[in-house]
């Protein structure tokens, strides 16, 4: 069984390319913290190669960049080539089946600049709203102008087996 899972992050932005049949093919480098440190007290991280095909491809290099992370499930290949001085050279790298993106865009853009020595811009989060509730009133439920289940009667009664969770 050929199976690897790794979570990372980018090394530097996927370089994305495109065979002479058409066929996407995105290739980048993760590095992965390794789980011990040194003798010196300071982890060391491993460099992988990946290559992720077509639409996936595709995928990768439009939403991911230098410093995000990766979760990455895939096979391991050792192929080999003869350079230009006829010396035969392999190269080990995971073809990916699945790439993850992890984490939020605002966290992936926050490491890329970090990387880069940047201040990353603010970002608005999506869920960020402010109600207009007028200061008169309290949150205590019992303004009725405010209760969607007024029209039931003064209480709702369910018991636990009613309950989906």
């Amino acid at each position: 069984m050929n199976k690897v899972f790794l979570i990372g992050r980018l090394t530097r932005d996927p370089e994305l390319r495109y065979t002479g049949n058409n066929i996407a093919v995105t290739s980048f480098t993760v590095a992965i913290n390794r789980t011990y440190t040194n003798q010196a007290g300071e982890r060391e991280a491993d460099f992988i190669n990946v290559v992720v095909w077509r639409r996936q491809a595709e995928s990768v290099k439009n939403y991911l960049s230098q410093g995000s992370q990766v979760a990455i499930e895939g096979r391991l290949q050792v192929r080999n080539y003869e350079d230009q001085n006829g010396q035969r050279r392999y190269v080990t790298e995971v073809v990916a089946d699945n790439v993850e993106f992890i984490g939020s865009r605002r966290d992936n853009t926050a490491s890329s600049n970090s990387i880069n020595n940047q201040t990353p811009p603010p970002e608005p989060t999506p869920y960020d709203f402010k109600e207009d509730i007028p200061s008169s009133t309290s949150n205590t439920g019992t303004d009725v102008s405010n209760n969607p289940y007024a029209d039931f009667g003064s209480s709702i009664e369910i018991s636990d087996d009613e309950l989906p969770f």
